[in-house]
């Protein structure tokens, strides 16, 4: 019997019940497991990695989310300009995704341990570097190596998920991966109003990422006793040029995002813009002659002609653009238009986590039933929250923290339906061989849109804010959420239909 449509998420046959494509990925799993990991990891003690590599994946997520609550405050203290407050926030996510596809190989080559290792470690150090900061100019030098050391540690999270849960269980692990993210949203809200309100020891903003140094510590030490060894890929090294080249084009691309409002947009940024689009054509070129010179580009190549993978990147990218800056904004107007305190501000989108840990449980149920629908069903709910918030902020000029709380809750709803479910659809059909690499690509697809949706949305923000209102500015920001999942929506339609 033939199959017609094998879910990507799921593995699901529509035909035969998918037994055949179960066996193949099974198998496929177990030669993985044995080429990659040379010390194989028991049933039990696989999920202690789990929970080893979620950790750091968690103090990232935390990072992110409590930045964007000490915000206001981080601005206030160091004289900061709006482009430079969108910088905090988007120059990590630059560095992170610039690098992420380096990071990713570098797991590919010497191993996720060693290079997970070092990435913990080099993003501990630089979040104890921004604690110490004394000017705007030096916080955002060091978020961008703050960002550069996370594209070491991150793409080995999904990297190590992806080869040690090849099987049945691969729906759980990335159902608890889900939850993770969830929760990390809402303690990164949560401890950032909390951490700014209590001004411990006289710290203020800067204990959003002194807080960091403990956590980055004990991963260290648990994952130094816990995560298997991976050797290295005899006669394989870094493609070095293709890594410079990548980090040229898409800071070219990203940057003038940042500081084209401070200028004008003067002609020179759309130049430097249209230069960082030939200069990642080019990387492209380049990569297709390394691997016909016998060498390992940085990118798989066979990655790029497997149309699910990257409809399903485009998927990714349309999603995340409307995330991270969705509570830029959010907070941004809350804590400046509504003169709603930090601590506050905070509690607001700690239900709106909540429900995203809940629809992440969800949706891993519903995957099994529904496969890729869940993506669209997810997607759905948001909007339907962004149109209730919208509707909010209509019907009252000066909405209150509580009043917030109900719309952010289905925003939340609709991103935790989306969220973990679309790393493992994207992913399904990447050879665990090149895990790294799609975990790169899949990472750094989701930071470039986080930084895009940053600089563009926030810039609109601000442009409106300070020609007309706030308000008006928050309903132009939600339209251009709701159209951002849209096209979401579509690519993922489109992804789909690729494995028919």
């Amino acid at each position: 019997m033939t199959c017609k449509v094998i879910d990507p998420m799921t593995g699901i046959c529509d035909s035969d019940g998918g037994q055949a494509h179960s066996a193949r990925s099974l198998e496929a799993g177990g030669a993985a497991m044995h080429q990659i990991v040379s010390n194989p990891v028991d049933s039990s003690r696989r999920w202690w990695v789990l929970l080893i590599v979620i950790a750091a994946q968690f103090m990232s997520g935390v990072d992110a989310f409590i930045v964007n609550v000490a915000i206001p405050t981080i601005a206030v203290e160091l004289h900061a300009s709006s482009a430079q407050i969108e910088a905090v926030i988007a120059i990590y996510l630059i560095g992170y995704a610039t690098l992420m596809v380096t990071g990713g190989r570098l797991g590919d080559i010497y191993g996720t341990r060693k290079v997970f290792l070092a990435g913990v470690l080099g993003f501990t150090l630089t979040s104890l570097w921004c604690a110490l900061a004394r000017s705007g100019a030096e916080l955002i030098v060091a978020r961008l190596a703050q960002g550069a050391t996370a594209a070491a540690m991150v793409p080995q999270v999904l990297a190590t998920i992806h080869v040690l849960f090849a099987d049945q269980s691969r729906g759980r692990a990335f159902g608890i991966y889900g939850i993770m993210l969830g929760l990390s949203g809402a303690a990164g809200f949560l401890l950032g109003g909390i951490l700014v309100t209590l001004d411990l020891a006289g710290l203020g903003w800067r204990a959003v990422f002194f807080v960091n140094v403990p956590i980055g510590l004990l991963i260290i030490a648990a994952a130094w006793l816990m995560m298997p060894q991976a050797p290295r890929r005899p006669g394989t090294r870094l493609d070095i040029p293709g890594s410079i080249v990548l980090f040229t084009g898409l800071l070219c691309l990203i940057g003038p995002l940042l500081f084209g409002r401070e200028v004008q947009w003067a002609w020179w940024v759309w130049l430097v813009m249209a230069s960082g689009v030939a200069i990642i054509a080019g990387f492209l070129r380049l990569e297709r002659k390394v691997a016909a010179d016998g060498g390992m580009p940085l990118v798989d190549l066979n990655l790029l002609a497997d149309a699910a993978f990257m409809r399903g990147l485009c998927a990714v990218f349309f999603f995340f653009f409307a995330n991270l800056s969705f509570y830029l904004v959010m907070t941004l107007f809350m804590q400046n238009a509504l003169r709603i305190a930090p601590l506050q501000a905070g509690l607001v989108f700690v239900p709106l986590a909540l429900a995203f840990v809940i629809a992440s449980r969800h949706s891993a149920v519903r995957a099994r039933h529904r496969g890729t629908r869940v993506l669209i069903e997810g997607c759905a709910v948001q909007i339907m929250g962004l149109a209730a918030l919208a509707a909010t902020m209509a019907l009252v000029a000066a909405p209150t923290a509580p009043m917030l709380v109900l719309p952010l809750i289905i925003v939340g709803y609709g991103q935790g339906l989306v969220m973990a479910p679309l790393s493992s659809a994207v992913l399904s059909t990447v050879k665990p061989a090149s895990a790294g690499s799609g975990s790169g690509m899949y990472g750094t697809t989701a930071q470039i849109a986080n930084a895009t949706g940053v600089a563009a949305i926030g810039a609109v923000f601000f442009a409106i804010e300070s020609t007309r209102s706030a308000q008006a500015a928050i309903f132009a920001s939600s339209a251009l959420f709701a159209l951002s999942i849209v096209a979401a929506v579509a690519f993922l339609s489109w992804m789909r239909r690729a494995v028919a």
